[in-house]
């Protein structure tokens, strides 16, 4: 889950994975780059969270970091099986609350907010809406799809369309992420503890390729199980526990964010039925039942929101 309301106008959805990546410290420049979903084309066999950075990309500067707006970057290698990407978000101050409405993604994230502290967003299965005053600096730690359970140490479906205080799941970390904290001391803590999430909760390997499977259409739910060696009872309580859902569940998110993805890149107002095709659902009918569950938005409102030609 990220709070990029601050980039958005008021009421506007948020993909929750605006196309940000970047150097592996705070301090370092900070680079766009390629949505961590993508990888290759999603229905292609690449790893769909490779977040490989463009060959050229505009830079931003250190100093940019705390201005109003919207930012993350990738993590250091070696966190990168668990966390898919750290984020800054800071409400522009002396106005109105910033109001955003916050899409599934499938991942959770590790969140402090000024004046709050640490909190976790579990998985959505919906829109949900989200709130912040004016001035307020959230810093976030996401991990990707079927690692927030493991590196979090409980099972992520109690959690799922949850925001859950930190305190309540993990108080010794959440010591360590007061309310009080200045927003870089913020950033230096979230990364920490998300390093010892990541270290101390390894993903399981049999979900993470069978999300790779999913997200990639390289398979379906019914012949998952088999693919993983997986009984079916098995291969729901692994995704739920690791994941936050059900793997048809997991597969419905997938596609939705493809379908995001497509919106975003695409060069001309989609046609709707072949795209519908063209991502696995069966016909308009159904992506438009699923745009309605995840989005609370029909396809062609959904396209005019993230349509490069919505203006």
């Amino acid at each position: 889950m990220s709070l990029d309301a601050a980039s958005r106008p008021a009421g506007e959805p948020s993909s929750r994975a605006a196309p940000w990546s970047a150097a592996d410290s705070p301090s370092a420049e900070l680079r766009p780059a390629a949505e961590p979903w993508s990888g290759a084309e999603p229905w292609s066999g690449a790893e769909p969270w490779s977040a490989a950075e463009p060959a050229s990309a505009p830079i931003w500067q250190p100093h940019e970091l705390w201005s109003p707006g919207y930012r993350e970057w990738l993590p250091a290698a070696e966190l990168r099986r668990t966390v898919t990407c750290f984020w800054v978000s800071v409400a522009p101050p002396g106005a109105g609350p910033s109001v955003t409405t916050v899409l599934p993604d499938g991942c959770s994230d590790l969140i402090w907010q000024s004046g709050r502290g640490a909190y976790v967003a579990g998985p959505d299965t919906g829109p949900a809406p989200a709130e912040l005053p004016a001035g307020t600096v959230i810093v976030g730690a996401r991990f990707r799809p079927g690692a927030g359970g493991p590196a979090l140490g409980l099972p992520l479906a109690e959690l799922r369309d949850a925001r859950v205080d930190l305190t309540d799941c993990r108080p010794g970390l959440a010591r360590q992420l007061p309310a009080d904290l200045s927003p870089r001391q913020a950033l230096t803590r979230v990364t920490a503890v998300a390093a010892e999430l990541a270290a101390g909760g390894p993903p399981d390997a049999a979900v993470l390729h069978g999300i790779s499977l999913l997200a990639a259409g390289q398979t379906n739910v019914a012949s998952l199980g088999p693919a993983l060696s997986l009984s079916e009872r098995q291969l729901r309580r692994r995704f739920e526990q690791a994941a936050g859902y059900g793997p048809k569940t997991l597969q419905r998110v997938l596609r939705f964010r493809r379908l995001i993805r497509q919106l975003t890149v695409a060069p001309e107002r989609p046609e709707l039925a072949s795209l519908a095709i063209r991502l696995g659902y069966a016909d308009q009918s159904h992506l438009t039942r699923d745009t309605t569950r995840l989005a609370g938005l029909p396809p062609a409102a959904l396209a005019r929101t993230f349509s490069p030609h919505r203006r």
